[in-house]
């Protein structure tokens, strides 16, 4: 990911020093295995762990691989080779890497990353659903007009669309916990995934300590339905983002102006108009979402490989999935300072909610006068007559119905149905479905 749309924490998970670090983790975890069932030399394993305690894998050392790699063309046996160098220990080097193949260090040791990055995007998920949680008890009991097809329909709670964000955002984390619960497996199964040339016990081994499940049947390489499970709940997330996002540039526009991302000192909105403050945060995440969802029909392309393996998955996946764990930690943090951010005028809500004269009251008067006596059929027409006068005339809707000799209610009848407070009255049923 560009450095853009990096955060620190991602930067540091998914540098190549991480990477390397892990692999030999999982190297070690094998040997240890291995001493166990008396293939190799007692504290072998413990060699090649104090050698690294005493000099950690680091840049330097990334470096020594992309330069063996370059010869060997071989990114494991790069790495195995800079290792050796590295602990100068000879007898490591000579049980190193027993009974492996590649992919049985590369799968687990990404998964053990994938792991880690998926809990750092739920950690950041719970903080955006604390503040949509916030906005929607903030709001609750506020009266908004409410919009279908982008045209005032009725009276609504103005918090209501927040609880919604926030159910969707639940149902993310759902998904990610799942997800994350699927691609917590490890594999050291050997060059077709048949136990050839290495025990199951190792592998049980190396998934005990890591805390993982074992991969039941691998083909040498972790199945990609995981992968593209995990990439799937990261795309739904960034479209309920986008939802979010899209909601609240609506209320920013200009002829709406309901609610408005936080703009900071000294920001500026446009390099040629002064007066501009847009919604650029909003319109960034808008973005980026399109990103995810374009990078899980990539991991969708995965699942289908050659016989027991090939490596078309691998270069897509250096890609996406540190790209598409990062965009969305990036997401949900500039999420978050919108929303807490957030400037809601609530005058400008009142203001709207009158602005069509009364008109989205329309289905309120015609269940009055059905009440009545009329039937639906003349009720119908007797309220549409009215509305379109006003829409045409620009003429207050109520005034409209009372002037009108067809309509049978007048004065204090009529008006209890322009009544906003009636439309909230469930509201608090609503949130009690989610302890609010």
């Amino acid at each position: 990911m560009i450095e853009r749309y990096q955060t620190p924490e991602m930067q540091a998970l998914w540098s190549e020093a991480r990477k390397y670090q892990t692999w030999a983790e999982v190297e070690i975890l094998t040997l240890e295995a291995w001493e166990g069932l008396g293939q190799v030399p007692p504290k072998t394993a413990e060699r090649l762990r104090d050698a690294l305690r005493q000099k950690p894998i680091d840049a330097a050392f990334a470096r020594r691989v992309d330069e063996i790699e370059a010869e060997t063309r071989h990114d494991i046996v790069a790495f195995t080779r800079a290792l050796t160098e590295w602990t100068g220990d000879a007898e490591v080097a000579r049980w190193l890497h027993l009974g492996l193949t590649s992919t049985d260090v590369v799968d687990t040791a990404q998964n053990v990353l994938l792991s880690e990055a998926l809990g750092l995007v739920e950690q950041e998920l719970a903080q955006v659903q604390e503040a949509l949680k916030s906005l929607a008890i903030r709001y609750k009991h506020l009266p908004a007009v409410g919009r279908t097809h982008g045209v005032h329909a009725e009276p609504t709670s103005f918090g209501l669309r927040f609880l919604a964000f926030y159910a969707a955002l639940l149902r993310d984390g759902e998904r990610l916990q799942k997800a994350r619960e699927g691609i917590r497996v490890a594999m050291i199964s050997g060059s077709v995934g048949n136990y050839a040339h290495v025990e199951p016990a190792v592998e049980a081994w190396v998934a005990q300590k890591l805390g993982f499940q074992i991969e039941p049947v691998s083909t040498q390489v972790v199945p990609r339905d995981r992968h593209a499970e995990l990439m799937g709940a990261l795309a739904i997330l960034g479209a309920n983002i986008e939802r979010i996002a899209v909601e609240l540039r609506h209320l920013q526009r200009t002829e709406v102006l309901e609610a408005q991302e936080p703009f900071s000192y000294k920001q500026t909105g446009s390099s040629s108009m002064p007066h501009k403050k847009n919604p650029v945060a909003l319109e960034n995440i808008s973005g980026l979402a399109r990103l995810l969802r374009s990078n899980l029909q990539a991991e969708l392309e995965n699942v289908a490989l050659w016989h027991e393996r090939d490596i078309s998955h691998s270069s897509v996946e250096r890609v996406i999935l540190p790209d598409s764990t990062t965009l969305a930690h990036y997401m949900l943090r500039r999420l978050k300072r919108v929303l807490q951010g957030l400037v809601v005028y609530e005058a400008r809500i009142a203001h709207n909610l009158h602005l069509t004269r009364g008109l989205v009251y329309s289905q309120r008067v015609l269940g009055f006068l059905i009440e009545s006596g009329l039937d639906r059929t003349t009720a119908y027409e007797l309220v549409q007559r009215n509305a379109l006068e006003s829409w045409e005339k620009g003429q207050d809707f109520r005034e409209l119905l009372e002037a009108d000799p067809a309509c049978p209610l007048k004065g204090e009848a009529l008006a209890q149905a322009f009544n906003p407070s009636y439309f909230l009255r469930h509201v608090d049923t609503i949130y009690a479905r989610f302890g609010l």
